[in-house]
């Protein structure tokens, strides 16, 4: 019954996409046979495709076609990827999907859901919990870790931190700047003491927590942002409506099964479209703009 309900879901996200958009759409015979769904590095490659698995594989039952999950190195990877059409869809952060969006065609169609059910995450600037360090005013000087420069949390967010609200430049302030690769290297540069500072998020917080990798123990939060818009899962533009549409439904009918959730360790996804992202782009002429100072 469940799952006659989840197909029942899809296929009406299928309908209402028809109605809205007012043209004719391909038949899900016309769909590939294969979809390719891309993910950012997040964490570790093998960790991201474990904890999307169960996802995907909702995905194919959903939808009647095999799916493919990539993982890539790096941020830019899976945007380059999509613009050249190895891939169908992808999981984006904010900043990344921007870059996509205007680069890749990429078309935002459901976001990530923190635990508490908010269609966002927050940024987080973390320590070691018995670092001598205890507020912002006191990182001058140290070793600091973005992520990677087209993560939002991990380099976007921060630097509109250092540049409004504490008026200086990175590269300048800190004894050295890293670029980590992925949120689980950041959070574990700190917890092992090769890094001093670093700029995360509490959902990756909470998934290497989750993996027993980390505790909460561990660190000290220094700073928190308002809250970010949640990160997309995204279609390439060109893709038949009723793929996206079906796409999307697929998504927001994994909400209902637990043990999936819990595998995915998010809060679930909603809706999203491209104007959601607005706010990522003001923050990226902001930064322009205060660099350019």
């Amino acid at each position: 019954m469940f799952q006659k309900a989840r197909q029942l879901t899809a296929i009406c996200v299928v309908f209402i996409a028809l109605i809205l958009s007012g043209t004719a759409m391909a038949t899900p015979a016309k769909w590939p046979a294969k979809i390719r769904i891309g993910f950012i590095p997040t964490e570790g490659g093998s960790a991201v495709e474990s904890r999307f698995q169960p996802l995907a594989d909702h995905v194919k039952e959903s939808l009647g076609v095999e799916v493919e999950i990539i993982s890539a190195s790096d941020y830019s990877g899976v945007i380059t990827a999509m613009a050249h059409k190895h891939l169908d869809f992808a999981y984006f952060g904010p900043k990344s999907y921007v870059e996509a969006a205007k680069k890749a065609n990429a078309q935002a169609i459901a976001l990530e859901l923190n635990k508490e059910g908010e269609p966002g995450y927050y940024g987080v600037v973390i320590t070691r919990k018995d670092s001598s360090v205890t507020t912002l005013a006191q990182i001058k000087g140290k070793v600091f870790a973005f992520t990677d420069p087209n993560s939002t949390s991990g380099y976007l967010v921060p630097n509109i931190l250092f540049a409004r609200d504490l008026k200086v430049k990175p590269e300048a302030y800190f004894r050295q700047v890293k670029f980590s690769g992925s949120h689980g290297a950041s959070i574990l540069s700190v917890k092992n003491g090769a890094v001093d500072v670093a700029a995360t998020n509490n959902i990756d917080l909470d998934r290497m927590i989750q993996k027993g990798q980390a505790t909460l123990d561990d660190f000290r939060i220094l700073w928190t942002s308002e809250l970010i818009p949640g990160a997309p899962m995204a279609a390439r533009r060109d893709l038949p409506e009723s793929l996206k549409a079906a796409f999307a439904g697929a998504l927001l009918t994994f909400n209902g099964d637990k043990e999936g959730m819990a595998h995915l360790q998010n809060g679930g996804y909603g809706f999203a479209d491209d104007s959601t992202y607005d706010t990522i782009r003001y923050l990226k002429y902001l930064k322009k703009k205060m660099a350019a100072k």
